[in-house]
């Protein structure tokens, strides 16, 4: 007999909340850094902004595989099969561990040419230089995390990943202070400082993980006789994980040629760029909790063969997601300008942070849902048609129509908001004709 739906909500959220908040902590790494660089200069708040993009682009093929291993001890985990998800979570370790590490060194080695295709202003060209080398060399401690949160979100556990992030974020809190403003007998490292307080932070959060996976307390359990990568099991993570990292690779890409777009207008607009993109993306973290808890649990319903269901976590995460951000937006899009302030009290930097707000604000609704529908891919295991629909957003509307609108037809920087503003309605759009489709109801672990 079938279980009835009411029970899923509780589930829903049980799992969703914590995973919000850990990815608000994890949002905090690059807000902490700007609030703290705000007080030195827009100059140097503008380095990690300019990274940003380019930092995401290298992380992306972690988050792909490690996504990938999600689904695959969930699915393992509906079934009931424990040796199963074991085997999953172990073999995600290792896979994600060498994609750490060629990362990192290709990030390290190609640091220069990066920023010349960029275009950086030349008074943030040394910050941003710094900030880059040393985050890419802790990459591979990024990626630790990745793999701890997807494993224990594909059993079900989001509060452990939590706990870990949230004594990390406050490491990094108490270093940035410390190693940007050199308090006590550390000398005052400025940016790089900010990049040392991010690796060092990482690096504590990674030795954690592997603890926590080789104890494992947490319903699941690495071991050393399922670390050697197995082809049938690299088979299935290449089909999941690399669309989804080709598509997130892609796209961040796209977002590295639109911030050379944006710098092409001065330090105020990249600053406010960067401060609206990741006040945005705070408001955004609901968005990304329910789709990562929706992939868990569409990947354990339809593991048990209980396609309905899997139907009902969708339809609720949809609803949850419009409860949390049509309150957001609209503060954004009301009172934009005093959040920009709080970072850069810069009015330039205010006006551009404010108008972004303004434009952008309304498009961001559906595309939290278009985040959300991603999930029902992911726990399916179907995650080429998100690859697609990810690339057209951002090389098929976003760049050529920031192009036309900024450069062609001079609208200025807001030509660019109006570009986001297209792209997140487009795919939204669309993301929501393939849900309907059901293609992703299918069991494959």
């Amino acid at each position: 007999m079938q279980k009835p739906v009411t029970p899923i909500l509780p589930d829903l959220i049980r799992l969703a909340i914590p995973i919000m908040l850990a990815n608000l902590l994890q949002m905090m790494y690059n807000l902490v850094d700007a609030w703290f660089l705000g007080k030195i200069s827009a100059a140097a708040v503008s380095a990690p902004s300019i990274a940003f993009s380019v930092i995401f682009f290298l992380s992306v093929f972690g988050m792909g595989f490690s996504a990938a291993g999600t689904t695959l001890v969930a699915q393992a985990r509906g079934s009931g099969r424990r040796d199963r998800s074991d085997f999953y979570a172990a073999q995600t370790l290792s896979l994600v561990t060498v994609v750490g590490i060629a990362a990192g060194t290709l990030g390290v080695l190609g640091t220069d040419p990066v920023l010349a295709l960029l275009h950086v202003p030349p008074e943030t060209l040394a910050y941003t230089r710094v900030y880059m080398r040393i985050v890419f060399a802790g990459t591979p401690f990024m990626y630790f995390y990745f793999v701890l949160q997807a494993v224990l979100q594909g059993v079900g556990d989001s509060i452990t990943p939590l706990l870990v992030q949230l004594g990390t974020v406050t490491l990094n809190i108490i270093l940035d202070a410390v190693l940007i403003f050199g308090l006590g007998p550390f000398p005052a490292m400025d940016v790089a400082g900010a990049a040392t307080a991010t690796v060092i932070s990482r690096a504590v959060s990674a030795g954690i993980a592997l603890v926590i996976l080789a104890r494992g307390r947490t319903g699941v359990r690495i071991r050393l006789k399922d670390l050697p990568l197995r082809l049938p099991a690299m088979r299935k993570f290449v089909a999941i994980g690399l669309p989804m990292a080709i598509g997130q690779g892609i796209s961040a890409f796209g977002f590295t040629v639109l911030q050379g777009v944006v710098n092409g207008f001065g330090v105020a607009v990249v600053a406010a760029f960067g401060v609206g993109n990741r006040i945005i993306g705070l408001f955004n973290m609901p968005a990304i909790g329910l789709s990562r808890a929706t992939a868990s649990l569409v990947g354990q319903k339809l593991g048990a063969g209980q396609k309905d269901d899997a139907w009902s976590v969708v339809r609720l995460s949809l609803l949850a997601m419009l409860v949390f951000i049509v309150p957001g937006m609209a503060f954004t899009f009301f009172y934009g300008n005093t959040l920009v302030r709080f970072f850069v009290d810069d009015p330039l930097v205010v006006h551009h942070g404010a108008t972004l707000f303004r434009i952008v604000s309304v498009s961001v609704i559906p595309f939290t849902l278009f985040n959300v529908i991603n999930g029902a891919f992911q726990g399916g295991g179907l995650t080429r048609p998100m690859m697609y629909l990810g690339i057209i957003r951002l090389w098929g509307l976003r760049v050529p129509l920031a192009f036309l609108f900024a450069i062609t037809l001079e609208f200025g920087p807001n030509g660019i908001w109006y570009a986001m503003f297209i792209s997140n309605i487009v795919a939204a759009g669309v993301g929501f004709i393939l849900l309907r489709q059901g293609k992703w109801l299918r069991q494959i672990a």
